[in-house]
């Protein structure tokens, strides 16, 4: 039924179906490391192929993941030229394709080089690892509907008229696409953000196949590659990512702050928050809006122990799995920490609200596999805003019988459309400002 559907999907594009397997408990596990060189599209990770950044290294206190970053951009014009004309025919990269092959390009997703070919698609699927054993949350795939495209071929992947990459394919395969969502969504109902997305945008087959890099693309936000990261931060303290999808509000900042104070963190710690600002959920604030938010923060809230930076990824709202994703690649980024939220990276049913993980699952798979992504997880708070004291921990709160003042994100969704007064105990103004003139 699945494959009929996909044809289905392929065709009129028809959002509407289920997909044919329910979630288990086993959706979330993790395999063993048994070696230390991943394979990617047929190709090990070595110098031949791979050029990397020893300055960048040494300016981070974090080892990227894998031992080295990956650096995938060929710097001389006539190179690029060189490898433009070898290309068989272009292709026109979707918005999700372009971060990917971007993070591939720039190092973020080290050690990988190319988009995942069958056995590595696979072994990150059903075991959460490359097939050397290297813990990797979600699987980074090329997909396609073009039956013209086949392995041996070398394409030109482009975003409009700019030449992003090239890429040798090195296998083509028809995935299972409901134990992908099964397995790193935990659930195929396309109730799922993630499940729909798989089933209804993705084309009906994937390729893998080495990239090799020749521009970066050009976006309304800026977005430092992982060795300029690493070239700002301290090689002697240590970095706490903090991740987010939407506009950050008081609570996000109370929290993301606070976390410099967490007994895992050492002294002279800093925070990178780092946001998202690629595809997300569709009901989502656009990550153009989201980053002129974020750059008015920056400015008002400014000060040396809290540094901003933009990542192009595109969301999958997969919970668990897409919080090892990130811990990975923050630690590309230089981060030695990770502030979990409750949640994570969650998504509810499109169908009845429900959410599809607990609030502490995220925070519990990362604790589990901190040893072996390198990261060490930062549970956060569970803030909430009073009279007395301002924010305070809910614990707090309850024990000390304070008055906690509460707004849902649907309730100030509806203020801010009507033109009404926001709290600024909830939001900063200069953020409000700012969403109200792009609504």
């Amino acid at each position: 039924f699945f494959s009929y559907f996909l044809k289905i999907c392929s065709k009129m594009k028809i959002a509407v179906a289920t997909l044919a397997l329910i979630a288990s408990a086993s959706a979330f596990s993790i395999a063993p490391r048994t070696a230390n060189v991943a394979s990617v599209g047929g190709n090990s990770l070595t110098q031949k192929f791979v050029s990397r950044s020893n300055t960048a290294l040494e300016m981070a206190k974090q080892t990227p993941h894998g031992g080295s970053l990956v650096d995938l951009m060929v710097k001389d014009e006539s190179a690029k030229e060189a490898a433009i004309a070898k290309c068989d025919t272009e292709v026109q990269l979707s918005p999700r394709q372009l971060c990917d092959v971007e993070l591939i390009m720039n190092g973020a997703f080290s050690p990988i080089t190319g988009f995942m070919d069958e056995a590595s698609y696979k072994s990150v699927v059903e075991n959460t690892a490359l097939p050397d054993g290297l813990i990797f949350g979600l699987p980074v795939v090329y997909d396609t509907d073009s039956e013209d495209l086949q392995p041996g071929m070398t394409v030109l992947l482009k975003d409009g008229d700019r030449a992003i990459a090239t890429i040798e394919f090195t296998d083509k395969f028809t995935p299972d696409k409901p134990l992908e969502c099964l397995k790193c969504y935990g659930t195929s109902q396309i109730e799922h953000p993630g499940s729909l997305m798989v089933a209804t945008e993705r084309g009906q087959y994937y390729m893998g196949g080495k990239v090799t890099g020749l521009n970066l693309p050009v976006r309304d936000f800026p977005c430092k590659t992982p060795a300029e990261v690493r070239e700002t931060l301290p090689d002697d303290a240590d970095v706490v990512a903090f991740q987010c999808r939407n506009p950050v509000h008081r609570a996000h900042y109370e929290l993301f702050t606070r976390a410099l104070d967490d007994p895992l963190v050492g002294e002279g710690g800093i925070v990178l928050v780092h946001p998202t600002c690629g595809p997300t959920q569709a009901d989502d604030i656009p990550g153009t809006v989201r980053y002129k938010t974020y750059e008015v923060l920056k400015e008002e809230t400014k000060n040396d122990r809290t540094r901003w930076e933009y990542l192009p990824y595109s969301m999958h709202m997969a919970g668990p799995r897409e919080a090892i994703q990130h811990m990975m690649i923050r630690k590309n980024f230089g981060c030695t920490h990770f502030i979990i939220g409750r949640d994570m990276a969650g998504s509810k049913s499109s169908v009845t609200g429900d959410d599809f993980y607990g609030a502490y699952e995220a925070q519990d798979l990362a604790k589990e596999n901190a040893e072996k992504l390198g990261v060490t997880p930062v549970p956060s708070l569970n803030l909430v805003y009073t009279e007395e004291e301002e924010y305070v921990t809910a614990d707090e709160a309850e024990e000390k019988g304070y008055d906690v003042k509460k707004l849902s994100g649907t309730k100030f969704r509806q203020m801010l459309r009507g033109g009404e007064d926001i709290p600024e105990w909830f939001a900063f103004k200069s953020v409000v400002e700012v969403l109200r003139e792009n609504n």
